[in-house]
């Protein structure tokens, strides 16, 4: 962009670049329970100013159109975005601002939302996309239980939880009815979640530091050893030109939250 200024009897023509954000992919946990003609994804991201996120199929786009890079949280379907979805809906969850769908996906496009957050900091927003008929929202708009990815329906012997057992219920964290993230989203913050998040964080820092984008996650699990259940440990393999290195690394993750609270990689890689 082109500025004129006038100083004295001179005028100076400055300007100003813009470096547009690379965008951000990634693919879809699909739990299962829908398909072409019925079902839902929820997609939740981190942004300061604005940004969009584009849904086609399993892939979803990220892209920041101002302000700081916008991050990914989760992108959870019960199947793949159709390409021409019947009766398709959205619906914005949870965020300070402004979330629009700007484009449908018709005709073998793709489902846009725009994000405007133009208050100080990011935040977090978090929208439904669903499509059919077969009871993904109740009739006042909340979420049946029974069909909500992350869920199934009663199973003998557990009349738990209102008739209700979560799915798998070894996946969530011990006390996540009463966390923030459950009063949020009315279901715990799951492992294969955690592992995402930390993720999402160890690439992050990784491309900070070793300034490459040539990086790969080798393995990632949930530490086992006792008081350490919510640490997701694993190894990443740094590539530059024909060396390779790799380093081990932890993530704490706050099940209370879904945020991360700390991620570091050992400043030592392995031989290999």
């Amino acid at each position: 962009m082109l500025k004129s200024v006038f100083v004295g009897s001179v005028f100076l023509v400055t300007a100003t670049l813009t470096f547009a954000q690379p965008a951000q992919q990634r693919q879809a946990i699909i739990r299962g329970g829908g398909g072409p003609n019925e079902g839902k994804c929820t997609i939740e991201v981190f942004v300061d100013s604005t940004a969009e996120v584009q849904i086609q199929g399993a892939t979803g786009t990220l892209r920041t159109t101002s302000g700081q890079p916008a991050q990914w949280r989760r992108f959870e379907c019960t199947s793949p975005l159709p390409a021409n979805p019947p009766n398709f809906h959205f619906a914005g969850v949870d965020g300070r601002g402004r979330q629009d769908l700007i484009r449908e996906p018709r005709s073998g496009g793709s489902a846009v939302v725009q994000i405007e957050d133009r208050d100080g900091g990011a935040e977090g927003y978090t929208f439904d996309l669903t499509w059919g008929q077969g009871g993904f929202q109740s009739q006042n708009g909340a979420p049946q239980r029974g069909s909500e990815p992350g869920y199934q329906g009663p199973r003998p012997g557990n009349q738990d939880r209102g008739g209700y057992r979560d799915y798998s219920d070894e996946r969530y964290r011990p006390g996540y009815q009463n966390s923030e993230y459950y009063r949020r989203y009315g279901h715990g913050f799951a492992v294969d979640d955690a592992v995402q998040v930390c993720r999402d964080e160890v690439l992050r820092q990784a491309g900070r530091r070793f300034r490459s984008s040539d990086l790969h996650i080798r393995r990632m699990d949930i530490d086992d050893n006792p008081g350490r259940n919510d640490w997701v440990i694993g190894s990443l393999d740094v590539h530059r030109g024909p060396r390779g290195e790799r380093y081990n690394f932890s993530c704490s993750v706050d099940f209370n939250t879904g945020r991360v609270r700390s991620a570091q990689i050992d400043a030592q890689s392995l031989r290999y």
